[in-house]
């Protein structure tokens, strides 16, 4: 070929001389395309030290608000409307020129950029992104995680301004998640607290709904969704004022009117090709979300919503509303946060009091928004706050503009890391595992995979939740008898149960109930040689439950206007999603159910079993239980009367409901040598040892109380069978001797014990 060494080819030696470079060809842009600023190159660099990262976030909250909340007259004449804005890049009013400037400019450099080229220089350059979702379905599950923890935990395990808890240990832990499909935040809260969290969430229904299905780490038992106007029917659009006043009502009637502990939103939407804008097109829903959240929580509670950039003098006049509302508030951007983007949170500790003017307030902004929301109207909501109120406390308009400047200048150097990671795909972020490992550590969440729960057969189940004692279930209660009246020492000892029934002749209700998670639940008679069957009403329990029941079939009304519900009455229980109970006091493992039961109840979801705890008479007290008995006009061509029982009315309950009674079940609450009995002097029961004549007020830890098993193996049946005289006698002497025990009969024993 005539080449020599150090010339071209050609005949006036004219080729190339130098190696021919590798292709620096990027995705499907034209060949040759070269974008300024953006030039793949292997010479680009990235200082490291540029960077703030550590595990733990510096918290810095606005300083303590000493003027009262405003009141809604006030409110009224600050609201400012004009002609809608769609640019941002003049609103300088609470941060620097240049840091504004500085983070448009760097966002607009990434619009030439491939998406896929944008992910891959982001995923790399990110200190924290291989934490990802962990064991949640989602990133915004971690999120949540590593918010709670940099607040000391202040959403899971909530305490007043004295640092005292603020659940006691029969109160369910309630939040709201707004905006929030599929529900990664819910998740977490679940998976922290299990189903003593109550959980109420809001969303559009469709694409981005609650995704209850794919919560691996915290099951949802506990969790309903609700939709607004419609119930289950409605459309989750926060937009809509009636919407929130219906969520609003419905949470309220589920926490008996004292509304929640804490609400998170996480709302957000595409503003693909508008992302400097992105504040603008969110003011409507911060407001929304805002307004919902004040609607629901209860006085000292907490709430934290996700912002973007805070420029505006209508975000920033919402942050000061929450500012005057709120006993403490913070702007806080968590490291799960991608530290390239605008998003950062909003944080508020402790509702204060009389703040429901601003509530009002902003009810009243959201509807002004949906008389001018239409796509042709110019009309806007300008100010929700002037910006002269705003600038007149200093210390609230400093803490605005510093928040802004720090987390802009941040953005800007994370932006121009991206760049460098884009030009040069070399480069890449060795801090990822370590960072990884440490903040898992402290956010005190496992670092594994997310997988699917493992579903036991319910005789596995039964085996690790009794620790194979197995050998009593199968024993039945003895029948009631004067016999056994006379032999009892002490009445305090006992507790009384009414039982119902599910069909008119149907002779053994009662099962022991078994969850191994969702609606994977179980029943089974006790009988060694019976089988577990798949219940066939439609049940939820969180997995590891195991309690004894019974089905019975409760009415509202009378006659012809008379309505059934199939229900589930708990009698008793060894274990309640993972709560293992059975070694407690009856008492209060009863309260356990009741907490139980309230956290599992969905009034919104009739397609589901409802459940109830068996209210518990004290023997003592057995006239209060004759008092819920009476006769009660059955539906039907018989028109027969039953003898029924009312049970407690909830506070969402809308009628009066009853059950037919079919009898009643005692338990001896302590076991020997100890006795409950009663202190003429203190007019209080206290426990006695026989053996060691001990005494306590205080119910000893160890040996005195009946557990599960005790209780189980003791029980004695009252069956109120044909013939048996159990409504108010017309005589005192109207009692039959006939060996039987009537209700004149219990309450004569009762009464000749209290000294009646």
């Amino acid at each position: 070929m005539g080449y020599k060494a150090g010339t071209g080819l050609g005949k006036d030696n004219q080729g190339i001389r130098d190696i021919i470079p590798t292709s620096k060809q990027r995705g499907r842009r034209g060949l040759g395309l070269s974008m300024e600023g953006l030039e793949p190159s292997t010479d680009v660099t990235w200082d490291f030290e540029e960077e703030e990262v550590d595990v733990k976030e510096p918290l810095e909250w606005i300083p303590e608000c000493e003027e009262e909340p405003p009141n809604i007259k006030g409110l009224r004449e600050w609201v400012t409307e004009g002609k809608k804005k769609l640019t941002i890049d003049d609103e300088t009013c609470f941060c620097d020129e240049d840091v504004l400037r500085e983070v448009l400019d760097c966002k607009s450099v990434f619009d030439r950029l491939e998406p896929e080229e944008m992910r891959r220089a982001r995923t790399r350059s990110n200190p924290f992104e291989t934490i990802r979702g962990g064991i949640f379905l989602n990133r915004a599950a971690m999120k949540m995680a590593n918010m709670d923890a940099a607040f000391d935990f202040m959403f899971t395990s909530p305490k007043d301004e004295n640092g005292d808890s603020v659940l006691g240990p029969e109160d369910l832990l309630y939040f709201a998640d707004i905006c929030a499909g599929p529900g990664g935040f819910s998740e977490y809260v679940l998976w922290r607290k299990g189903w003593q969290a109550k959980g109420f969430g809001f969303t559009l229904k469709g694409a981005n709904d609650f995704k209850l299905e794919d919560f691996f780490a915290g099951s949802p038992d506990t969790f309903e969704p609700y939709y607004g106007v419609g119930e289950l029917a409605g459309d989750g659009d926060i937009f809509v004022p009636e919407n929130i006043r219906a969520f609003s009502r419905f949470v309220k009637a589920s926490t008996d009117n004292q509304g929640i502990h804490f609400v998170m939103a996480d709302g957000g939407f595409s503003v693909e090709g508008q992302e400097n804008i992105q504040e603008i097109l969110s003011k409507r829903l911060y407001l929304c979300q805002f307004y919902m959240a004040l609607s629901v929580l209860r006085t000292g509670g907490h709430f934290v919503c996700k912002l973007f950039d805070i420029f505006t003098v209508f975000s920033v006049g919402l942050v000061y509303l929450m500012y005057r509302t709120f006993r403490h508030v913070c702007i806080f951007k968590p490291n799960t946060s991608r530290p390239a983007n605008s998003e950062r949170y909003i944080v508020c500790k402790w509702r204060r009091p009389d703040t429901k003017d601003v509530e009002d307030y902003m009810y009243e902004l959201c509807c002004r928004f949906q008389q001018i929301s239409s796509v042709t109207s110019q009309d806007d909501i300008i100010e929700v706050v002037p910006l002269e109120v705003i600038n007149d406390d200093d210390t609230f308009a400093k803490y605005i503009r510093d928040s802004n400047n720090k987390l802009g200048r941040a953005q800007v150097t994370h932006l121009k890391k991206i760049k460098a990671f884009a030009q040069n795909s070399d480069l890449y972020e060795e801090r990822q595992s370590s960072l990884r490992k440490e903040c898992l550590q402290h956010w005190k969440v496992p670092d594994q995979a997310r997988s699917e729960p493992k579903r036991q057969a319910p005789e596995a189940k039964l085996k690790e939740l009794t620790k194979n004692e197995l050998s009593y279930f199968d024993k039945r209660p003895d029948e009631l008898k004067p016999k056994f009246l006379d032999g009892i020492k002490s009445i305090y000892d006992y507790r009384c149960v009414v039982c119902g029934e599910w069909k008119p002749n149907l002779q053994d209700n009662k099962f022991f109930f078994l969850s191994v998670g969702r609606k994977h639940v179980y029943q089974w008679t006790g009988i060694p040689t019976d089988q577990w069957k798949k219940m066939s009403e439609n049940l939820e329990l969180p997995a590891d439950t195991l309690f004894y029941g019974e089905m019975v079939q409760e009415f509202a009304g009378e006659g012809r206007q008379q309505k059934r519900f199939n229900t589930i009455h708990i009698i008793d229980a060894l274990v309640l999603g993972k709560v293992s109970v059975k070694d407690m006091h009856y008492e209060l493992r009863m309260k356990w159910v009741q907490k139980f039961v309230k956290a599992l109840s969905k009034p919104s979801r009739s397609d589901l079993t409802p459940l109830r705890a068996k209210e518990v008479f004290r023997l003592q007290d057995v006239e209060s239980l004759f008092d819920r008995i009476s006769l009660k006009l059955e539906k039907g061509a018989a028109r027969n009367m039953r003898l029924s029982c009312t049970v407690p009315q909830e506070v969402r309950d809308r009628e009066e409901k009853h059950f037919s009674a079919t009898g009643v079940l005692f338990y001896r609450t302590t076991k020997e040598p100890w006795h409950e009995e009663f202190s003429l002097s203190s007019q209080r029961t206290y426990f006695f040892n026989t053996m060691t004549k001990k005494s306590d007020y205080n119910m000893p830890q160890r040996g005195c109380a009946a557990s599960f098993k005790d209780c189980f193996t003791s029980a004695v049946l009252w069956p109120w069978t044909p013939g048996l005289k159990l409504l108010p006698p017309k005589s005192p002497n109207d009692c039959p001797n006939d060996g039987r025990v009537h209700r004149a009969t219990l309450i004569h024993f009762v009464k000749k014990r209290l000294g009646k």
